[in-house]
């Protein structure tokens, strides 16, 4: 059994009668979503049988049904790695099936609640070898957790003191207080460990647990270079921060600093699986160009082209500008 299909069986198990009806499982970190394909696929793969309900939203025969699932699951069999977020899946189910009919293809992926075609982007920009002129440094991040994305534009991260930038900088007082953590922790004083661990986070460190490990790592609060992305109080907030979570959310990032702003924020680039998270929030209509900050000629083309296909925040009839709310919020001293 080859990776895919391996990876296919971790996800799937006999869903229960209410997972059935509205064809989502519990994804151990993968959207439902692409979790529920997964399931079908392998079931497939024993029964031959496709899901109950597809013909409510796609126009050919079963027999045709049964050619798709045969070929995506070859597909997906062979893929290298296997789709694990719900765009990564929407282009695979496209690419198979491209020569079918476009109310088929279109069909599946809503059954599924995948991306439709006209919403998947295509990212252009690659991350840059060597370094832009006008950074200061380069951060490689620890997977990153979905709730300290604060918005759209801006999230806390963190970098193992194993890295060589970070190593030579770290207090003497934090690495005794990790050292003393981990003794108490061992004496199974929890309390005691909790104390120095305050000191760690105090410090603007602290104790991350990965693949059984603890790994000391630096805090980092990071802003987006050149996008701003509605506030989470405004219309099409939490969806814009959503869009950012769904993109970096589990993943190490790589972030290209160029200045830190009066809030103590890092303001750089993002690179995440080698895609421009900028280019994506753009194309996806999750945030505007901050032509004030930002005068690059290819990020107001992305936001025109966003505006153009009304995606994302530009499908408002009147979206408001976040500066402007804010501005406004200030006056009114919100």
């Amino acid at each position: 059994m080859g990776n895919a299909l391996r990876f296919l069986f971790g996800l799937c198990r006999k869903p229960t009668a209410a997972e059935s009806d509205s064809h989502r499982l519990p994804s151990h970190g993968v959207p439902a979503s692409v979790s529920a394909l997964a399931h079908d696929l392998f079931n497939f793969n024993i029964t031959s049988q496709v899901p109950e309900g597809l013909g409510n939203h796609v126009v050919s025969s079963k027999k045709d049904q049964a050619n798709w699932y045969r070929k995506l699951l070859d597909a997906w069999t062979e893929a290298q790695p296997p789709p694990r977020t719900p765009e990564e899946a929407a282009r695979l189910v496209i690419e198979t099936l491209k020569r079918h009919r476009q109310a088929d293809v279109e069909g599946l992926l809503a059954f599924y609640g995948l991306p439709q075609p006209h919403t998947l982007v295509q990212v252009t920009v690659k991350p840059p070898t060597p370094l832009p002129e006008g950074v200061t440094h380069e951060l490689q991040t620890l997977p990153v957790y979905g709730k300290a994305v604060v918005d759209g534009d801006g999230m806390t991260v963190y970098v193992s003191t194993a890295d060589p930038r970070e190593s030579a900088f770290v207090p003497i007082e934090v690495h005794e207080a990790a050292i003393q953590r981990s003794e108490a922790r061992a004496r199974r004083n929890y309390p005691e460990a909790d104390e120095f661990h305050r000191k760690i986070t105090d410090a603007g460190y602290r104790v991350i647990f990965q693949n059984n490990e603890e790994i000391l790592a630096r805090k980092y609060r990071i802003r987006l270079r050149g996008i701003d992305a509605p506030e989470n109080a405004m219309d099409y907030g939490e969806e814009a921060r959503n869009e950012l979570v769904k993109i970096v959310e589990g993943k190490s990032i790589r972030i290209l600093v160029y200045v830190e702003d009066r809030y103590g924020r890092y303001v750089g680039d993002v690179y995440c699986d080698g895609l421009f998270v900028q280019e994506l929030l753009l194309k996806k209509g999750a945030a505007w160009h901050y032509a004030t900050y930002d005068k690059r000629l290819e990020l107001a083309a992305w936001e025109r082209e966003a505006r153009a296909k009304r995606v994302g925040l530009w499908a408002l009839p009147n979206p408001e500008k976040p500066w402007e709310w804010r501005a406004k919020e200030r006056r009114q001293g919100g």
